[in-house]
C-alpha cells in the first residue's frame, strides 16, 4: 500500500511539474535556464524516466515560483469542501477560505450587534485586519470612532488600536483578510 501511494505521489509531483511549467508559458528550455538543470534531464524527470533528487526539486520549485511543500503536498490530505464554523455566542459563522497558516481569508456572517464603546469585547492585537462588506452593513467600533461599512465598502485599520464589529439592522456578511493574531482573536470560539 505504502508503495502504491508513494508512485501515486510522484506522479502527481511530475504533473505539477509539467503543468505549472506549460502554464507559465515555458519550454522544457526556459525551465532547464531558469534550474541550471538540461531540457533532457527535466523532460526525464516530467515522464518518469529518471528520480527527482532533493536538490533538483528544490531548484525546480523555485524556478517554477512555488515551494517544496507545494509541489509534494498530497491531493487526498484535504477536504476541498469549506464547512462553516458557527458561534452563535458570539453571533458569527464564518467560512476559512485559505489554509495559509500566516494570513487567514475568511467570509464572515455577522449577525450580532456590535458591543458598546468601553465594552471587554474591544480587542488589541498586532497587525492589520481588513474586511469588504458582502452584503448588510457592518459597525466597526474603532477607539472612540463609531464607523458604517456599507454593501460594496472596505475597511482596513491597524489593529492595535481596540476594535470590534458588528452587524447593523440585520445580518452582514463580509470578506475578511487576518493575520494569525486577527484570526485569533476574531475567529476563535468563545469558551462557555
Amino acid at each position: 500500500m505504502r508503495m502504491k501511494q508513494d508512485a501515486e505521489l510522484d506522479g502527481l509531483v511530475r504533473q505539477r511539474i509539467r503543468g505549472l511549467r506549460t502554464a507559465r508559458g515555458w519550454s522544457l528550455d526556459d525551465l532547464a535556464a531558469r534550474c541550471y538543470l538540461s531540457p533532457s534531464t527535466l523532460s526525464r524527470i516530467e515522464t518518469g524516466h529518471r528520480r527527482i533528487s532533493l536538490d533538483q526539486l528544490v531548484s525546480i520549485a523555485r524556478a517554477l515560483g512555488t515551494t517544496l511543500d507545494q509541489l509534494v503536498e498530497s491531493e487526498a490530505d484535504e477536504d476541498v469542501v469549506i464547512r462553516p464554523q458557527r458561534d452563535e455566542a458570539r453571533g458569527m459563522t464564518s467560512w476559512l477560505l485559505s489554509r495559509d497558516p500566516g494570513m487567514t481569508v475568511a467570509k464572515i456572517r455577522i449577525t450580532r450587534p456590535a458591543p458598546q464603546h468601553g465594552s471587554t469585547e474591544l480587542n488589541v492585537h498586532p497587525g492589520k485586519d481588513w474586511f469588504t462588506v458582502l452584503s448588510g452593513t457592518v459597525v466597526l467600533l474603532l477607539g472612540e470612532r463609531t464607523i458604517l461599512v456599507e454593501t460594496g465598502q472596505a475597511a482596513e485599520f491597524s489593529t492595535m488600536i481596540p476594535h470590534a464589529f458588528g452587524a447593523h439592522d440585520g445580518p452582514a456578511e463580509v470578506l475578511a483578510i487576518l493575520d494569525h493574531d486577527g484570526q485569533r482573536t476574531h475567529l476563535r470560539p468563545t469558551t462557555s
